[in-house]
């Protein structure tokens, strides 16, 4: 048995290092918007008003269901909030 080091836990739970940055990235995304509906005081119902979905899937985002989530439904929901999503792309270090 080889232990490895990770830089997070993406890196060890996906399969590819494509799959780990779409997850950090998600999970980015899911976090903010947590923050957002916390900060603004908004319960579930009125979270899934202003962001154009339904309760359960408020419920999902707040109990980190990453794997209900794809990164485009994501960031139209931060916009949604009144977050501006930007990337940045970097070279691996």
């Amino acid at each position: 048995m080889t232990d490895k080091t990770f830089t997070n836990v993406w890196d060890a739970l996906s399969e590819s290092p494509a799959e780990a940055e779409n997850m950090k990235l998600r999970s980015s995304l899911m976090i903010a918007l947590e923050t957002q509906i916390k900060a603004r005081g908004w319960t579930q119902m009125e979270a899934a008003r202003r962001l154009g979905v339904s309760q359960p899937r408020i419920s999902d985002l707040l109990r980190g269901k990453i794997n209900q989530f794809s990164l485009d439904a994501l960031v139209n929901m931060a916009v949604d909030a009144g977050l501006h999503v930007e990337v940045l792309v970097t070279e691996p270090t």
